[in-house]
């Protein structure tokens, strides 16, 4: 394959069916290839190794990828080229071998036998810190919205930091409005000042105390300056792509709680990934991890150029 694929990880859950369904119409609008893989069970795989060890030539073979494959042909959808690849090995480990020469990883919120009461699984999550590739985590249905009719219906969300975001964020973000020919909503925290009780007041009652707005007279000031670096940030973007239509949305505090109630009427959310830190639970940063438990589409996790 000279292009490079589109990824998704798949073990027969509902979860992964989602994801698969998600990756296939990727694969198709992209025009690019798709790459089924299928990280076989602990017990498959020693059960396997102890043939071998007897002599024996193992043929076992692989229900779930038999099971994509049929569905796959049974899809009334054009065609691209498909390979399917049954892997061994621990799943993130695994998965993430995959991404290395993929346009797109695709995975379930959740596998297999997680916690019914987890929002985000624990290879979702390592995957969408760690993989060298963008990372689109696809909710399960529980979190899934039918996003109602009307103007906002379907855009691209991404959140917008001026100075952290980075550029393959927004060209990710910009790209995938054009492909879809939707509108891309920029979303855009500005700071507020603390709060003069948290400044002053003891530790334990001041973390109950909501923090204060900014004055009055503080407010436009503020709006000014991030609209304006919102401005200067996107204009290399909006210049590369003249037919994406652009909404700058500037909110106070966090981004994430307008991107999570956004992703209702959304198609995909688009957020960006830290460099690389010492600790990594934190490496997706934390506007990256809300959205990623708490959304209702489908949520595109992109790393910096060095993690690439």
């Amino acid at each position: 394959m000279d292009e490079k694929p589109v990824v998704v990880g798949v073990d027969g859950s509902e979860h992964s069916e989602r994801a698969l369904a998600w990756a296939l119409a990727a694969a198709q609008q992209l025009g690019v290839p798709l790459v089924v893989a299928h990280v076989r069970s602990e017990a498959l795989q020693l059960g396997e190794a102890r043939i071998s060890s007897l002599g024996e030539s193992p043929n076992i073979p692989d229900t779930v990828l038999n099971g994509v494959a049929a569905w796959i042909e049974g899809q009334d959808t054009p065609r691209v080229p498909v390979r399917y690849e049954s892997l061994d090995g621990t799943v993130p480990d695994a998965l993430l071998d995959s991404a290395r020469t993929a346009r797109l990883l695709v995975t379930g919120s959740r596998g297999r036998g997680g916690f019914a009461s987890l929002l985000l699984g624990s290879v979702s999550r390592s995957l969408a810190s760690s993989a060298p590739c963008p990372v689109v985590v696809v909710p399960h249905e529980a979190r899934t919205v039918t996003p109602e009719d009307g103007a906002e219906a379907g855009r691209v969300l991404v959140g917008l930091h001026p100075e952290e975001t980075a550029d393959e964020v927004l060209d990710f973000a910009f790209h995938a409005a054009e492909q879809r020919g939707v509108t891309l909503e920029v979303v855009t925290a500005y700071r507020l000042p603390p709060s003069p009780v948290m400044l002053v007041g003891p530790p334990a009652p001041a973390l109950q105390v909501p923090p204060a707005l900014p004055l009055d007279g503080d407010t436009p000031e503020l709006v000014r300056d991030t609209v304006r670096l919102q401005d200067e940030r996107l204009r290399p973007f909006t210049e590369r792509y003249p037919d994406v239509t652009v909404a700058p949305t500037v909110v106070p505090a966090d981004a994430a709680g307008r991107l999570v109630e956004g992703s209702r009427s959304a198609d995909l959310v688009v957020v960006g990934r830290h460099r690389r830190h010492r600790v990594t639970s934190l490496l997706i940063g934390s506007v990256a991890h809300a959205v990623l438990h708490h959304a209702h589409c489908p949520v595109a996790v992109v790393p910096p150029a060095a993690a690439s």
